[in-house]
């Protein structure tokens, strides 16, 4: 095995492992992106004009329009970031992709001798 298959191997395993943590993290997204849009739906529903907010450790009173306002950020703020993840995820997947092709094929030569 020359120099340059051995060095597109082990980056092969790093675009695995990069992969693995970047699903690990896009799964993390997906479900805060999930809990923030439920508890938007749950402040939408309600009545009150005001409601508890969990400020550190203690909970205060704040006006629904505020903290709707500021869920809709979060969700923002964790869509767009899902998006970068899923580009990373894309880039990520398409240089295994061409370092499999690249190890194949210096590889099928060989097993046809």
């Amino acid at each position: 095995m020359d120099l340059e298959n051995q060095q597109d191997r082990i980056d092969f395993e790093r675009q695995r492992n990069q992969l693995m943590q970047l699903s690990s993290q896009k799964q993390q997204l997906q479900f805060q992106t999930k809990m923030l849009k439920d508890a938007l739906e749950e402040i939408s529903k309600t009545k009150e004009e005001k409601v508890l907010k969990a400020v550190g450790n203690i909970m205060i009173q704040t006006p629904v329009t505020e903290v709707k306002k500021e869920l809709a950020e979060e969700v923002e703020a964790m869509e767009l970031r899902l998006k970068t993840v899923q580009k990373q995820e894309d880039i990520s997947i398409d240089k295994m992709n061409k370092l499999k092709k690249k190890i194949e094929a210096v590889e099928k030569p060989k097993e046809e001798k």
